[in-house]
């Protein structure tokens, strides 16, 4: 159903790079790029994200209770997104690790939390076995 979200910024290519590894790790690139808009994913694959200038001129802000979710494929790739996001100036917003109990299958829902440069929160997590 979800095509692509669009995050705004204030600093374009500032925070292009943090997105550039992001998406590296989860195999895809930047799949369309212009003056105040660049998306990152595969047309016609799953849903992608987009960082955008917004169209009104006005500063970029973030939205309370807004967030971004990030399907990893495994714990470990969790894992890595939050080191990568940290590395390329996002802030930690909640280590990887379980969230509450296992489901009736023994899967656990396991995220990590963080920010991008302009503030915009993301979160990357799988269904992982328990334990």
């Amino acid at each position: 159903m979800i095509g692509y979200v669009t995050l705004g910024t204030n600093d374009l290519q500032g925070n292009a790079p943090f997105y550039d590894a992001i998406a590296r790790e989860m195999g895809t690139g930047r799949m369309m790029e212009f003056d105040s808009f660049i998306a990152w994913g595969e047309p016609d694959g799953a849903a992608g994200v987009a960082l955008t200038r917004p169209y009104d001129g006005k500063t970029a802000t973030v939205g309370n209770g807004t967030m971004v979710a990030l399907q990893a494929k495994d714990k470990e790739q969790v894992h890595r997104l939050h080191e990568i996001a940290l590395a390329n100036g996002g802030t930690d917003e909640g280590e990887p690790g379980p969230r509450g109990e296992a489901d009736e299958n023994g899967l656990v829902f396991y995220a990590s939390y963080f920010r991008d440069r302009d503030g915009n929160k993301l979160n990357a997590f799988c269904m992982a076995p328990h334990g």
